[in-house]
């Protein structure tokens, strides 16, 4: 499953004795670590910003793709998509990390490879469907748009982190200002269930094109209804047609 937005896997190997097993994973290496610690260090111009956003879906699409052949590949649902299993490259571009999570869709029976337990992966990220356990286990496309749900926070953290106007905020989890840095499911419930709260924009991306169509873009991630959300290729495109405006070539 090779694709320039994915992290590269070179070698897997096992080694122990009777008592003991090591299990080795051998990735590409990218030495400005997550997104999460990249933007705890770093701000963003528009272009940064849309570079790091527009590779992060282009992968996340990717893995949502079936794609047929002798190189093909079943459609994959993440599962734990956040900054920190994102990483970023050297030419500023991403790559989506840590797969151990996902579930792939087999085509020929219409089954997905149905995981024991729903309420996997990371809390503050979960969607409402995940976080009450109302999700359609045996719809592959539940699992794809609780990912999108994951990807309007992630766009979020990014966009925090984007000048305008000579202002950035400080970089923060979504949710921060909701629950505690290490939320029980009751909390997130509590936020993004009940209450339906979504983390807040700030008032300066009303006033700067790019951060208002990201705005918007991450709300129609995001949205309580999973039917609701746009799908990774809509974002795909529609930042695509944003990468254009600013003369960006990929």
């Amino acid at each position: 499953m090779r694709h320039d937005n994915i992290l590269g896997f070179i070698a897997a190997d096992i080694k122990g004795t009777g008592s003991w097993t090591q299990l080795y994973l051998i990735t590409d290496y990218h030495e400005s670590g997550s997104l999460y610690d990249y933007l705890k260090s770093n701000t963003l111009d528009v272009k940064a910003l849309l570079k790091l956003a527009y590779s992060s879906i282009s992968g996340l699409c990717h893995l949502h793709t079936e794609i047929y052949g002798t190189q093909g590949k079943p459609a994959i649902a993440h599962r734990d998509l956040k900054s920190k299993n994102i990483l970023v490259k050297k030419n500023g571009f991403c790559c989506i990390a840590d797969l151990g999570l996902a579930v792939k869709f087999n085509s020929d029976t219409n089954e997905v490879d149905i995981p024991p337990n729903l309420r996997v992966g990371t809390k503050r990220y979960m969607p409402p469907e995940v976080l009450e356990e109302t999700l359609n286990r045996t719809y592959f496309q539940s699992f794809i748009m609780a990912d999108m749900y994951s990807f309007g926070l992630i766009v979020w953290e990014m966009a925090r982190r984007c000048i305008s106007g000579g202002i950035v905020e400080e970089y923060q989890l979504p949710y921060h200002d909701l629950v505690p840095t290490d939320p029980s499911y009751e909390d997130m419930i509590e936020v993004a269930c009940i209450k339906k709260q979504r983390p807040s924009f700030a008032n300066r991306w009303t006033s700067d094109e790019c951060l208002r169509q990201m705005g918007k873009l991450m709300s129609e991630c995001w949205a309580h209804n999973p039917a609701s959300r746009l799908t990774a290729l809509r974002v795909k495109k529609s930042l695509a047609k944003m990468l254009e405006t600013q003369d960006i070539k990929l």
